[in-house]
């Protein structure tokens, strides 16, 4: 944030004018100033004063010098502003509206509206500050004690606490809250920022600074982001770095003389601070961070991370666009005409419309910025994004609706958002889209769902809602126009050929182009109704304003306006708006034509609807319905009348409704009107009027009405009169009067009702003229049965029977038959079937031929009805030969249904035989025609004919026709060779199961093997699981990385075990969390871990530390388990340790007897155990004979009666009784018994004797006797003992004996003891007797040679010498390098190299001096050299340096030297060598130049080197680039003239082989002409002629070579080219020379002697167009220098680019021009 001094509003007065408080306008359009006097200054938003007030005292009488103005705020909508006051009163200022409010140490909170106040919350210290968040929903109240307290009066969801926060160390007179921090300050000179719940977060100390004064006040920008504090002469300003979490201070702003700042205040648009001061001036300052013009056209001011203002600087028009989140806003663009802007923050979208001032902030997550935004419509922006249509209506700050789609053209995507009211609609927000080219859906957006989808064939281009978001317009491909009403769901087709089409803004008018006409539809709910009028051209636009629609036509170069009839237009506008009265006026005004009649229509439907009954009559008239019309005009007078004489709605009085009712048809509805106004005559009338008799009489009856019988005579009497003879006739018959109903009956030529009547009324059948008539009357109308039912009931059976048989009513005719005429029955049942036959029913007929006889007639009638079975039954019981023609009809049919079986048995019958025969083998049923054909033809005949067939069939495809051939010749191994031909492997394992079983499973293994060898796996799987070979299908899936397979048949077919096992494999693969992820999935990972312990203790760790943390100790326990089983106990030791058991170490090390180490780990682990290893360490001691250490160990570990066990046992009587005595006083008494007892067993005395008479004699004090028996003692067997008692020897001799003696006796046991290896034991002997030549010997002896060192260091320093002497020998004898390096380097060095250990020896040098490395380094490289290994000892030097040592000079010659004369080195491949000798060379030149060598011959040669070098490199990397292979052969021709030192022969090779690639075919001839020479001196050894190359400085005297340098095939190669060359004598055996008469190449020229310059990069002499660089003597041709860069930037050779760096480095930086490396 940055403070920029726009002018002073205020001058500022001489002395002190306090400026007490200062106020922005929430609409940033008025500033307020409250001066020291009291008096409020308003000024504008330019800073211009407007006006002005006085402030007064809360009481008159007081006087205006009793108060100060402390505070004031404006009013939410920027017109009221509240002035608070020290005397107690707030005032709201308006017209002269206050309210008051008083506080003091409280916090109050005042309504303006009932000029009441109440306290928030009370403190005990006076509030020295307060300020509220960003928001205006918190408020913090800083106090005189610094306690800062933090209330909300809506927390907006953010959780924070409420109640005191913080206490701040001194009055926090200047506060201020931000969005993500609180800040305080005051006379401390100290800025606090706090977090949102009080802790510290940055303190920024003002206290050193002297210039620095108190902090007075503090002010938050409207975004949060920053805060000001005003102190002295100076703005401090604090800005919120989000990324970091921190405040970082600006540059503060200072201005002398300003004094002390008491107030500030911020624009709401944060553009504009102002800041008033002690001496009554205000000064307003602008802020911003940034600035930036926008396409010339707006001004874009960040005066926040998250805030910014855009200004319009052709209009001067500015909007606030600001992140609602706090965020900071990244990108603004504006789009869409200038007219829409779009800005990015990190989690949001801000979308505006500049026009309308609607600004939106949608929820946004990173996209990558790969939107694509559509502006058509006014209301919404459209996103389009990774095929996701996002709508965003401006103003709201959520996303409308989201959907998928791929069709982004704003043609296919229709919107409406509330863009005409309608009746009874709040929120009207609906989507048109297309899902798929075909397929259109309808999206309620407010509601959330799916309106419907619109399938349709063919492809959409067009589709657009109408404005009410109810019908939609779409076109296709093929131009046809359609409707579809989305309530009803129906789809319209409007127009066949559509070539333009929109609806008229404002209306439902649609108006579209078909080829040469406009069609408009002024009513679309009536799609028939369209008016058409010829034009000229073609549609472009449609135009409404002023009243007016013109439809704009091209007509040539012309443009047309037809104008639409508003009147039409405005009548659907006018419906949908509910203004019935205007619709009709504007239809009075129009002809009646078919579009205006159908609105009429529309009208009258609606104004019912609406029960607005005077429109509708006036709809129904001009419609020509004059019913309805004067129907409504009766309801319209009642309706009125009632109005006039109640003064009530007419519409609700009951003749009205129930008119309505009628209208609807709802007679019921409107019969309850009248009955629950109980006018039973009106519902009756009502009735009558539209003939409903038996409503009418339904309700009489239910009202008993007197007029009930009269209402039944006009009842009557109309029927009679309207011709309803039935209906009279059966009002009659429920009255009872049936013979006047049977005569209405007969009159209305009903005979069968009247028939009927007869039948049921006993008294009528008597009447013989009644029934003869009703009979008659029957007959004529051809109702026989009928009739023959009247004549059976009166007992004309003759008759009735004649009329049954006419009617063919046979059931009848046979009932009364077998009662009347027993004789007719069966010919009745003839004819009964007969009768069937002809009315198609066979199936009925057959048992009526049955029941006749004629059994003929029943199969025929069987067959003709399909019964099959009942036709076979039928002819089996026939014994007439004539029957059996159906035997092959019947047969056929079974035939034909595939049930050959009773088809066989028939032709059988029949005596078709071949008929059968041909019936299977058509059928495929070979087995059954086998069967059959045998009985006519020959079984050879048969064989041959089937297996034919078969083949026949196979190559049809027909593969189970041909296996059942096969089978039923008994051929299965054909069938199988057949299904194998065609891979149908399960028929295969079919047939073999069912013919070979012995070798299903062997062949289930072979198709296995099959197909997994064709990746048919589940296939393979099956034939495996069919030979329970479960483990080769896990194993198949197993190797493919089949794992989910492989997991699935061994669960199925493996059991619990397999299945675990193979998770855990297929885990093992996956490794890490997905290991563990899959383990738990199936709820092994317990199960993993543990097998893992087996001998996967990798995995297992990885398995526990992700999952299983506890369970790490005990893999650590298996592990160490595993490890000491494989006898790796170190490794054991560490994995025991961290599974928390170092006791198991301690008893492996016991077990395997390293005391050192276990008793290491009990000490360091495990201290309890120490004493056990102790015992087990004495335990083996004892065993080893070694007494003395089991000893020591057992009474370290505090166990001496184990010692004494141990003596005993080991018969040490002596022993037992000397740890006895001094240990254990209290048992000697015992030992004692045990002693003698142990002796009378033992005659013997032997060593014991001997011992005991030592101890006999020198507890006598016998001392040199003693001495001498104990140097007798000589026990092989007891080493220990012996040493004992040598030792007691010298001990006794030393303590009681002469020198001499004790000398001797000394010189005798330190031997003994040396050969025992018992060195410290010996050489502390000698010692106690000052031998110190004598000890250090023996010290040497033992290898302690520590131990020899001190004693002569100590004791006699002149063998010091002496032993590090004998100490080198030791390890140079065996050979001990690394320890021969920490006592004499130079040798330890020359070892390494004796050994050939030159990493070891170069590593140890290293450690050394410069010198010695390279002394080495020398030393190795000339091995690396003699062993023709020169590129590794350039790497050798490349590694460690190349000193400019002269004793090095001959080493670095023959690396040079070697390498240059390496065979099949010029490719680019080699480049890296020919870079490392060039660099190694560069480094060698530039040391030195700094050594006492600089410019010495050595020097000048190594430089010549160092080109050589470049230029092999240069050549290397040209090589690999196509452009510079020019290049490259130049550098080999340059390198002709350095023969002396490159081999001549491999030189004039490869310049021959390069001029020859670029065509160079003069040069490639001398060249190669010349190299065939030299080849040819290795036989004779004469001289090549060298008169080609006079007058160039390639040199003549060169060494010969020795052996070729290409094989003898390339040398004959060559000598063929030039052969051929020659003969054909077409080039010229002369070199090219330039403008100076003198060889290209040479730098020398041959008629002047002067020398040219090489150019650095071919080598080439420089003559006139050249580049010079910044080192003396370094130039480049210009075209080379040109086309190497070139080459470098296009291809980005790293070789190439190699080659300048070093050039860059060699010649002091590249030209102007130069090379630029990235």
């Amino acid at each position: 944030m940055q403070l920029k001094h726009i002018k002073t509003l205020l001058t500022p007065q001489d002395g002190a004018a306090k400026v007490t408080c200062m106020a922005w306008a929430p609409n940033n359009c008025k500033f307020a100033v409250c001066t020291v006097d009291r008096v409020v200054l308003l000024y504008d938003e330019h800073g211009e004063r407007r006006d002005k007030f006085s402030t007064k005292p809360l009481d008159p009488k007081y006087g205006k010098q009793s108060y100060v103005v402390s505070d004031m705020v404006f009013s939410p909508d920027s017109i009221k502003i509240a002035i608070g006051q020290s005397d107690n009163i707030i005032y709201v200022y308006r017209i002269g509206e206050t309210c008051c409010d008083f506080f003091s140490s409280q916090i109050r909170v005042a309504n303006t509206q009932t000029n009441k106040s109440s306290t928030v919350y009370t403190t005990e210290s006076c509030v020295v500050s307060l300020t509220a968040n960003v928001s205006g929903k918190g408020i913090l109240s800083g106090h005189a004690d610094g306690t800062v307290v933090r209330y909300f009066f809506d927390d907006q969801g953010s959780g924070e606490s409420q109640g005191k926060l913080l206490t701040h160390p001194c009055p926090p007179y200047a506060l201020a809250w931000g969005a993500n921090s609180i800040m305080a300050a005051g006379c401390d000179k100290k800025v606090v920022a706090y977090s949102r719940e009080g802790q510290v977060l940055q303190n920024f100390d003002y206290s050193r600074d002297r210039s620095e004064r108190e902090f007075t006040v503090a002010v938050t920008s409207p975004s949060g982001q920053s805060v000001v504090f005003g102190s002295f002469d100076r703005l401090r300003v604090f800005n919120w770095a989000p990324r970091r979490s921190k405040w970082d201070e600006a540059r503060p702003k200072e201005i002398s003389n300003l004094y002390t700042i008491t107030s500030l205040a911020w624009k709401r648009d944060g553009s504009r601070l102002c800041a008033g001061t002690l001496c009554g001036g205000v000064e307003l300052f602008d802020c911003c961070l940034r600035r930036a013009i926008y396409k010339n056209k707006f001004e874009m001011t960040y005066v926040g991370l998250s805030q910014v203002i855009i200004r319009n600087l052709s209009t001067g028009t500015r909007v606030v666009l600001k992140s609602y989140y706090g965020y900071e806003v990244e990108e603004v663009k504006i789009l869409g005409k200038d007219r829409y802007l779009v800005a990015h923050t990190s989690d949001t979208l801000l979308l505006g419309d500049l026009l309308t001032n609607k600004l939106s902030e949608v929820a946004w997550p990173g996209s990558g910025g790969n939107e694509k935004f559509f502006f058509e419509n006014e209301n919404v922006c459209m996103i389009f994004n990774a095929g996701e249509l996002s709508l965003v209506e401006y103003s709201s700050n959520e996303i409308l609706g989201s959907v998928r789609t791929e069709f982004m053209n704003p043609h296919l995507i229709s919107v409406r958002l509330n863009e005409r009211k309608q009746r009874g609609v709040e929120d009207n927000k609906k989507l048109a889209y297309l899902i798929d080219l075909k397929t259109i859906a309808i999206v309620d957006l407010a509601a959330g769902y799916n309106l419907g989808t619109i399938s349709h064939d063919s492809k959409i281009d067009w589709l657009e809602l109408n404005e009410t978001g109810r019908k939609l317009l779409f076109r296709d491909k093929k131009l046809r126009l359609n409707l579809y009403d989305i309530e009803s769901r129906v789809k319209t087709t409007l127009l066949s050929f559509c070539s333009y089409v929109q609806w008229v803004p404002g209306s439902d008018v649609v108006v579209a182009q078909n080829r040469g006409h406009i069609c408009i539809w002024y009513s679309i709910d009536s799609p028939e109704s369209i008016t058409m009028f010829p034009i000229r051209g073609d549609i472009i636009d449609l135009e409404r304003a002023d009243g007016k629609t013109d439809v704009i036509v091209t007509e040539g170069v012309n443009m047309v306006a037809y104008t639409l009839d508003e009147g039409l237009i405005e009548f659907g506008t006018a419906i949908d708006d509910g203004d019935y009265d205007r619709a009709t006026a504007f239809l009075e005004t129009l002809e009646m034509l078919p579009e205006t009649e159908a609105m009429w229509k529309t009208l009258s439907k609606l104004a019912l609807e609406a029960r607005q009954l005077h429109i509708a009559e006036r709809c129904f008239a001009a419609l020509g319905d004059a019913s309805t019309v004067r129907f409504l005009h009766q309801t319209n007078q009642i309706a009125d009348k009632v109005s006039q004489e109640t003064g009530e709605d007419g519409m609700s009085f009951y003749q009205v409704q129930a008119h309505m009712a009628m209208l609807d048809k709802n007679f019921k509805l409107a019969e309850m009107h009248y009955m629950e106004q109980n006018a039973i005559d009106e519902a009756i009338e009502m009735y009558q009027e539209l003939h409903m008799w038996d409503d009418c009489i339904a309700v009489a009856e239910a009202k008993s009405h007197p007029e009930l019988n009269s209402l039944r005579e006009n009842y009557h009497q109309w029927l009679t009169e309207t011709g309803q003879d039935e209906r009279a006739g059966e009002v009659k018959e429920r009255q009872g009067d049936f013979q006047g109903a049977i005569n209405l009956y007969l009159r209305a030529g009903l005979p069968a009702k009247a028939a009927r009547l007869t039948i049921s009324q006993p008294e009528i059948c008597n009447s013989t003229e009644t029934v003869s008539r009703i009979a008659a009357s029957l007959i004529k109308g051809e109702f026989y049965e009928r009739a023959g039912d009247l004549y059976e009931k009166v007992r004309n059976n003759q008759r009735a029977l004649e009329c049954y048989c006419k009617g063919g009513a046979f059931r009848k005719a046979v009932e009364l038959a077998r009662v009347a005429f027993p004789a007719e029955v069966v010919n009745l049942e003839e004819a009964w079937g007969d009768y069937l036959v002809q009315q198609k029913q066979m199936d009925g007929a057959i048992n009526h031929f049955i029941e006749a006889g004629c059994t003929l007639k029943a199969i025929e009638a069987a067959i003709a009805a399909r019964q099959w079975k009942k036709a076979v039954h039928i002819l089996e019981l026939q014994e007439d030969p004539s029957a059996e023609k159906y035997y092959v009809k019947i047969a056929q049919h079974y035939a034909s249904v595939q049930d050959y079986e009773v088809a066989q048995q028939l032709f059988v019958k029949g005596g078709h035989i071949k008929d059968a025969v041909d019936m299977f083998t058509t059928a495929g049923r070979w087995e059954e025609a086998h069967k059959l054909a045998v009985q006519c033809m020959t079984q050879e005949e048969v064989g041959d004919l089937y297996i034919s067939r078969a083949q026949e069939l196979e190559e049809d495809g027909k593969l189970k026709e041909a296996e059942r051939l096969f089978s039923t010749l008994d051929r299965p191994d054909l069938t199988v060779a057949m299904y194998k031909k065609n891979r149908m492997f399960d028929d295969v394992i079919r047939v073999v199961g069912k013919h070979h079983p012995d070798l299903l499973t062997e062949t289930h293994l072979h198709l296995a093997k099959e197909l997994e060898a064709e990746s048919r796996f589940s296939e393979a799987e099956y034939h495996l699981m069919e030979a329970e070979e479960w483990k080769a299908a896990v194993h198949m899936y197993r190797i493919h990385d089949m794992w989910e397979d492989a997991y699935r048949v061994a669960k199925s077919h493996g059991g619990a075990g397999a299945q675990k096992q193979v998770a855990f494999l297929w885990a093992k693969t996956l490794g890490g969390e997905a290991a563990v992820k899959l383990l738990n999935k199936f709820g092994l990972l317990d199960y993993a871990i543990e097998s893992a312990t087996n001998n996967e203790f990798d995995f297992a760790f990885d398995l526990a530390r992700l999952s299983c943390k506890e369970k790490i100790p005990e893999i650590h326990l298996k592990h160490a388990i595993y490890l000491e089983d494989e006898g790796r106990f170190p490794e054991a030791e560490v994995e025991f340790i961290k599974a928390g058991k170092p006791k198991e170490a301690v008893f492996m090390y016991v077990h395997n007897k390293d005391w050192a180490d276990a008793q290491r780990v009990a000490e360091s682990y495990d201290p309890e155990s120490v004493s056990e290893v102790l015992v087990g360490q004495a335990r083996f001691c004892f065993e080893e004979k070694d007494f003395l250490k089991a000893e020591a160990f057992l009474l370290r570990a505090q166990r001496p009666e184990l010692a004494v066990k141990f003596y005993k046992d080991a018969d040490m009587w002596s022993d037992a009784f000397r740890i006895c005595k001094e240990y254990l006083p209290s048992k000697l008494s015992i030992l004692q018994e045990d002693y003698e007892r142990e002796t009378s067993k033992k005659g013997g005395r032997g060593v014991d004797g001997l011992l005991e008479q030592a101890k006999e004699w020198e507890e006598s004090g016998e001392y040199s006797r003693a001495v001498d028996c104990y140097l007798k003692v000589k026990d092989e067997s007891n080493l220990t003992r012996m040493e004992k008692c040598w030792m007691k020897a010298a001990e006794l001799s030393i303590k009681f004996l002469s020198g001499n003696r004790a000398t001797e006796v000394v010189q005798v046991v330190g031997p003994r003891l040396a050969q025992l290896r018992k060195f410290n034991a010996a050489a502390e002997l000698y010692l106690n007797l000052d031998l110190i030549k004598e000890a250090i010997d023996t010290f040497i002896d033992g290898e302690e040679w520590n131990k020899a060192k001190r004693v002569a260091k100590e004791l006699e320093p002149r063998y010091e010498n002496y032993v590090d002497q004998k100490y080198k020998e030791h390890l140079k004898n065996q050979g001990r390098v690394e320890s021969l390096v920490s006592v004499d380097v130079m040798a330890a060095l020359d070892l390494y190299a004796e050994k050939g250990q030159w990493e070891k020896c170069l590593e140890t040098a290293s450690k050394q001096n410069f010198k010695i490395l390279h002394k080495y380094v020398a030393l190795y490289a000339t091995h690396l050299i003699k062993e023709e290994e020169a590129v590794k000892a350039l790497q050798l030097y490349m590694q460690h340096g190349a000193p400019p040592n002269p004793q090095n000079f001959n080493i670095y010659k023959r690396l040079f030297l070697d390498l240059i004369n390496l065979s099949d080195a010029a490719g680019p491949e080699s480049f890296r060598m020919w870079a490392d000798l060039r660099n190694f060379l560069l480094q060698l030149c530039e040391n030195l130049t700094k050594s006492a060598e600089a410019n010495s011959p050595a020097h000048e040669d190594f430089e010549q080197m160092l080109l050589i070098a470049h230029y092999l490199a240069a050549r290397s990397a040209a090589k690999g680039v196509e452009q510079l292979m020019s290049i490259a052969a130049k550098v080999s021709v340059s390198l002709l003239r350095y023969t002396e030192l490159i081999r001549a022969d491999k030189a004039f090779y490869e310049a021959g082989l390069a001029c020859k690639a670029v065509g160079w075919e003069n040069m490639a001839f001398i060249f190669f002409n010349h190299f065939v020479d030299l080849c040819d001196a290795l036989d004779d050894g004469r001289a090549p002629d060298h008169s080609d190359f006079l007058d160039t400085d390639i040199p003549f005297e060169v060494p010969l070579p020795t052996k070729l340098c290409v094989t003898d095939a390339q040398l004959e190669q060559i000598r063929d080219w030039v052969l051929m060359v020659s003969v054909e004598n077409r080039l010229e055996q002369v070199l090219p020379r330039d403008e100076r008469d003198t060889y290209e190449a040479s730098l020398v020229a041959a008629n002047t002697g002067l020398r040219s310059l090489p150019c650095v990069l071919t080598g080439y002499p420089v003559l006139r167009n050249k580049i010079e660089f910044p080192v003396a003597g370094k130039a480049a041709n210009k075209e080379d220098w040109n086309k190497f860069l070139m080459a470098t930037k296009t291809t980005h050779s790293p070789e190439c680019q190699d080659v300048l760096k070093f050039l860059n480095h060699w010649c002091g930086g590249l030209p102007a021009t130069g090379f630029s490396f990235h």
